[in-house]
């Protein structure tokens, strides 16, 4: 099983760029994507289909334009839930779960704190709560995948320059500690299990040319249950794909 994750910051600007193109290259089994930035009615799902994904599940924001995810699917998924069931979040579009066996695959957009304090305490009052939905999904399904855009650099390691990072949204200690509380609880950086080496990031501004410096950021994930640990297989960063300000992350599980 090989599950793919993009925030692409815009889904019909990444087609345009050749998104599907490089999706059928690819063929991931699930392709999980985080910031559509579109209506269900707005996006090519056809297009999808032609390339193999027949099963296709978007929970997109009530605000147009903004934030929102999707699965693309091979096979039909057991179960599919949209959301928390926590109206403040799930009018934004964070949160969509699919079953496929034993296993569930979550896919998440955790909201950036970078606009002022009245996000970052909305990113904070998120966290928590997707922590116990977390806690609480695992008691029936104790085999998930947790991939997407978190948002937050764990360690130094995970972030450019971190001694220039001090104080900044998506690299501030109590954002950092709910990723320790995260793995305390039973879940593993999947990337980390096969490649322990620095500057190598998931994101990278737009801007002052960041990407052709590499100074970026890895803030996107496939935390995985430890009860999954032994299955994985392979788990890496896709930087040759460059269709958004963030490149793919990709997972191999048996």
């Amino acid at each position: 099983m090989k599950i793919i994750s993009y925030n692409l910051n815009g889904i019909r600007a990444a087609m345009n760029k050749g998104l599907l193109d490089w999706l059928q290259t690819e063929s991931p089994d699930v392709f999980c994507i985080q910031e559509s930035k579109a209506q269900p009615e707005q996006i090519d799902t056809k297009a999808f289909e032609e390339s193999g994904y027949q099963y296709i599940y978007l929970h997109s924001a009530q605000k147009k334009g903004y934030s929102g995810v999707g699965m693309f699917c091979k096979q039909k998924p057991d179960n599919v839930v949209a959301g928390m069931g926590i109206e403040k979040y799930d009018s934004e579009g964070r949160v969509l779960r699919a079953d496929f066996g034993d296993i569930t695959v979550v896919c998440v957009y955790i909201p950036s704190g970078t606009t002022g304090d009245i996000r970052q305490d909305f990113k904070m009052e998120f966290l928590e709560d997707f922590l116990v939905f977390l806690n609480n999904l695992r008691k029936e399904r104790p085999n998930i995948i947790v991939c997407g855009d978190y948002n937050i650099c764990h360690k130094p390691i995970d972030i450019n320059h971190p001694e220039r990072q001090t104080g900044v949204s998506g690299f501030l200690p109590e954002e950092r500690e709910w990723l320790d509380r995260l793995e305390a609880s039973g879940m593993t950086d999947s990337f980390r299990m096969f490649d322990q080496s620095a500057e190598k990031y998931s994101w990278w501004s737009y801007r002052f040319g960041a990407r052709e410096r590499n100074a970026g950021w890895r803030i996107d994930y496939h935390w995985v249950s430890d009860s999954l640990r032994k299955r994985l297989t392979n788990a890496a960063i896709l930087t040759d794909a460059v269709h958004s300000d963030h490149c793919p992350v990709m997972i191999e599980l048996q």
